[in-house]
């Protein structure tokens, strides 16, 4: 799923987004819940007429970036912060995000739960873990729109037991999706592949299943053997605007001197636009360092044409029973191209 926080996916419009293959995007409900925001995305008839985008909007409830705020203060209640933009206070309580996501009309509402960073105490992770599930029994009272579905956060930090625990309570209110929360917030990839192997399983298998804030194309090879469907993260797009673009066979760091005159596209076997249209990675090069918006968006459609890619030849590969030898020609074509030392077990379920 394509991140646009704001309401907007930087660089590219939703035609060009679309055209990557990009089914869902994301918008933001901490960014979007200042009061004349949300009254201005009503006023023109909800996300969907707002963002001129048909197709589904996630709105993410705010507890993500609410809890990496440094002068918050959580209670039963909610939390109470202030906008990190103009220092507005406020108070996001689950009923209140709720009534935020019904507004903007998104199809995919998640609940308010508490992201915990790494590392944290285990007791206050235990008191975290039982605070999100009564603020997701609170959110789901809370009567949304007829298109409207809410998805339920299971959290727990990295300990076993305690996401456990999370998916037994966050489960045991029938909901259409679950997410696994809490993870890319500091642990790194080692404990990310132990949470997601140990959590994934135990979610509902007749349900869609979501990891939040991930990740690299590696990354997100492992959560889906992990059992993980659905993800989101900034790195296509924040990466492509920074110069890096991915390929079949690893990153490209299109400012590097190597690729000066280099005529080649992007990737020789990509379909996206960037590249069958005859920019090479020495054109690119040249309007980074010229200092051309131009650059970013053309990277920006590649690294989702990319991604886009890499989930429908893993669907492909599932399909059709071959997951094990897939995963082991990405591992010797992506990851050992880019030099990462990452381990893909095809055994490892």
């Amino acid at each position: 799923m394509a991140v646009g926080t704001q309401a907007a996916v930087k660089c590219v419009t939703p035609a060009q987004v679309a055209a990557t293959g990009t089914q869902v995007v994301l918008a933001n409900t901490y960014h979007m819940a200042l009061a004349d925001r949300t009254r201005l995305v009503e006023r023109c008839g909800g996300l969907h007429q707002f963002m001129a985008w048909p197709q589904t909007i996630l709105t993410d409830s705010g507890g993500f970036q609410v809890f990496s705020l440094p002068e918050r203060q959580i209670s039963e209640e909610g939390v109470t912060f202030r906008y990190d933009r103009d220092g507005t206070p406020t108070t996001l309580t689950p009923e209140s995000s709720m009534v935020v996501q019904r507004r903007l009309g998104a199809d995919i509402v998640m609940a308010f739960d508490e992201c915990v960073g790494y590392p944290a105490e285990r007791a206050y992770v235990a008191d975290s873990v039982e605070r999100t599930t009564r603020w997701l029994q609170r959110c789901a009272r809370v009567e949304l729109q007829e298109h409207q579905h809410l998805f339920g956060i299971v959290q727990g930090g990295v300990d076993p037991q305690l996401r456990t625990r999370s998916v037994e309570q966050v489960c045991a209110v029938d909901l259409p999706g679950y997410a696994i929360g809490g993870v890319s917030v500091g642990e790194g990839i080692g404990l990310l592949k132990h949470v997601v192997y140990h959590t994934a399983p135990q979610l509902p298998d007749d349900r869609p299943r979501y990891l939040m804030g991930v990740g690299l194309p590696e990354d997100l090879v492992v959560s889906v053997d992990a059992g993980m469907d659905i993800f989101d993260c900034v790195i296509p797009t924040r990466y492509a605007r920074e110069g890096t673009a991915f390929t079949w066979r690893g990153k490209l760091r299109i400012k590097d001197k190597k690729f000066r005159k280099d005529r080649y596209p992007l990737d020789t076997d990509c379909g996206c636009y960037t590249c069958q249209s005859g920019f090479s990675r020495a054109y690119l090069r040249h309007l980074f360092f010229a200092g051309e918006t131009l650059a970013e968006t053309l990277t920006t459609i590649h690294n989702l044409h990319f991604y886009q890619d890499l989930m429908a030849a893993m669907r492909r590969a599932i399909r059709e029973d071959r997951w094990s030898a897939w995963k082991r020609t990405f591992a010797e074509d992506f990851l050992a191209a880019d030099r990462r030392h990452l381990v893909i077990d095809p055994d490892s379920r």
